[in-house]
């Protein structure tokens, strides 16, 4: 896979296609796979990884912090030693990339690792995202981070050799909730984490085998109890499709008339499908087939017919299960007509880029009308149009899910679409345009 910089021009409205896809292994699941096997007890094995930059950056930084990993047969072996043995050097710099589930993950590990002092940073995307949840979290647990009072990578991490259990009322960020979960899993006494609204929950799934480890209870607040200091069998893990990189065929095959397809094999945890509720509620063809169960995760296939949408009303409920499709979530709403309302969004603020105010900006240049607070934005769509005569220009932004969104919506509305430093799309979905062309769209690649 090639990291070189790249740049992407759109012309052409998509025609009508039916197909059967399979789309890049679930990120989340990879991510969380590599890490927890480094911090279990014997050799934990990752099938059907996903080999994006932000998984690529995972296995660079645990090698770099002494975990023997090899490939073979197209399976990851990862040689654990259980809680504590993660080692490194004084002052070693570990990069993140573009992940911010590494980031907060990793982070949380090595906050109750003993003898830890590492410097900590990721690339100008990354950089510019505020850790401060993140360090006011794992300061509580004793760790301390420099300089004081700054909240953005690069930063220094000196991990505490006495961690102590906390008590954490989460958020909507599963990366956080994993953070609780990981720092607590290495500290004396036992971590309780409070969830009013449960946030996807691979990390929990990954541990529920280790009772001895980790206990549920899902009352009205779910209520999650780390007993620290214990240890982690294994894992073998069989990584599904991410239904996040599947939104956006699904998004594309909704919008373009005649159209439809099968997309196999795909990670449909219930805590994932926020995205797909909300479409099916406003009238789309959507349908889950072949449901199976394995390593406490749910997996099938998603089929999806063209339809005709009615706006969408999302509630901040929906928010926490489907984060990462907003910006696919604005492009369908724009190309519904009606106004469409996003409420309890104030998080996108804090992604990649800030995802409310650069999608707004896409959607402006073919003529969509917005109107945005911190925590909510109507959309005023205007069906399926021809937007030949327009012209969208996506700058560096260093986000994934933006490129790949304006991309979906110049296949339906054929406006002149020229997307900057695409090749951030390989973070997540190294596959997308091979897909792409398989389902019949095209594209230039400007070097």
């Amino acid at each position: 896979m090639s990291t070189k910089s790249f740049n992407l021009k759109i012309r052409n409205k998509i025609s009508p296609f039916k197909k059967v896809i399979k789309v890049d292994s679930d990120k989340s699941i990879s991510i969380r796979s590599f890490l927890i096997g480094s911090i279990s007890h014997g050799i934990s094995c990752v099938e059907n990884s996903l080999e994006s930059e932000d998984v690529l950056s995972t296995i660079k930084c645990l090698k770099k912090l002494g975990v023997k990993i090899r490939r073979k047969n197209k399976k990851y072996f990862v040689y654990g030693k259980g809680f504590g043995s993660l080692v490194a050097k004084k002052n070693l710099k570990l990069n993140f990339g573009n992940s911010g589930t590494l980031a907060r993950l990793l982070t949380g590990i090595l906050s109750t690792t003993p003898r830890i002092e590492v410097i900590l940073t990721g690339d100008k995307s990354l950089q510019k995202r505020s850790m401060k949840k993140l360090i006011l979290l794992l300061s509580e647990f004793g760790a301390s981070f420099s300089p004081k009072k700054k909240y953005n990578f690069p930063l220094k991490l000196i991990s505490t050799d006495l961690p102590i259990g906390v008590k954490y009322e989460a958020g909507v960020s599963a990366q956080l909730k994993s953070a609780a979960i990981l720092a607590g899993m290495n500290s004396y006494g036992n971590t309780i984490i409070i969830e009013k609204d449960k946030s996807r929950d691979h990390t929990e799934n990954m541990l529920l085998k280790n009772y001895h480890l980790i206990r549920i209870n899902n009352g009205k607040r779910r209520l999650i109890k780390i007993f620290g200091n214990k240890y982690i069998n294994s894992l073998h893990t069989k990584i599904p499709g991410d239904p996040s990189s599947a939104a956006f065929f699904t998004a594309l095959t909704v919008l373009c008339e005649n159209s439809s397809i099968r997309i196999k094999n795909v990670g449909l945890n219930e805590t994932r499908t926020g995205f797909y509720r909300l479409l099916k509620k406003s009238g789309a063809k959507i349908y889950f087939k072949n449901l199976k169960k394995k390593n406490n995760e749910i997996f099938g296939d998603i089929v999806v017919k063209s339809c005709k949408l009615k706006p969408i009303k999302a509630s901040k409920e929906y928010y926490v299960n489907s984060t990462d499709e907003y910006p696919i979530l604005f492009v369908i709403a724009s190309l519904i007509k009606g106004t469409s309302i996003f409420k309890g969004i104030s998080d996108l603020a804090n992604k990649e880029s800030n995802r409310i105010k650069e999608m707004q900006n896409i959607l402006k240049q073919i003529g969509v009308k917005s109107k945005s607070t911190k925590d909510e934005i109507k959309i005023f769509g205007r069906g399926i149009f021809d937007a030949k005569n327009k012209k969208i220009l996506v700058p560096n932004l260093g986000d994934h899910r933006i490129c790949m969104s304006s991309f979906i919506l110049a296949l339906i509305t054929g406006a002149n679409t020229f997307i900057k430093n695409f090749e951030t799309v390989y973070t997540s979905a190294p596959s997308f345009l091979k897909i792409i062309k398989v389902l019949g769209g095209k594209f230039e690649i400007k070097n």
